[in-house]
């Protein structure tokens, strides 16, 4: 059976589940960040884009985008555990990326845990390259490895 799943934008009703996915499968072992406050005024940020992934009414990957005049930062992606590895987070970047692409942006940046290797594996994938390690980036503590994918390289 083919799984059919709907990517869009967020609605400010979803804010409460993407914090809780944030929450439970990103920040585990840290500081809860990505409260629902924070997650729906992302949603009404001009600059920002909340995109979701549905399968039937229930989110099962969510990532948030913010960008600037020649960049982008993909602040957030959490794809629920059962649905990974197949295809979805992937297909919920490609459509960020295609965004960006739309909007003019030349490079997209996101963070990982250092030593979070399914997360650099599948950014690599993508395209995305190392590009430094980010000292204390998670609430001071935890080391980040920033990866950037060049837009005029990649497409």
């Amino acid at each position: 059976m083919i799984e059919q799943y709907d990517i869009s934008l967020a609605k400010p009703a979803d804010a409460g589940t993407i914090a809780v996915m944030s929450r439970d499968y990103v920040e585990y072992g840290l500081e809860w960040q990505w409260k629902p406050a924070r997650i729906a005024k992302k949603i009404r940020a001009n600059d920002t884009n909340v995109a979701v992934a549905r399968l039937g009414k229930a989110i099962v990957a969510c990532a948030i985008m913010r960008y600037a005049d020649i960049e982008a930062h993909l602040e957030l992606l959490a794809v629920q555990p059962n649905y990974r590895k197949r295809g979805i987070g992937r297909h919920l970047v490609a459509w960020l990326t295609e965004t960006a692409d739309v909007a003019g942006i030349q490079v997209i940046y996101v963070e990982t845990r250092i030593g979070n290797a399914g997360a650099r594996s599948f950014y690599a994938r993508l395209g995305y390259k190392d590009i430094e390690i980010v000292p204390r980036y998670y609430c001071g503590r935890e080391s980040a490895v920033r990866l950037a994918y060049d837009m005029h390289r990649n497409r």
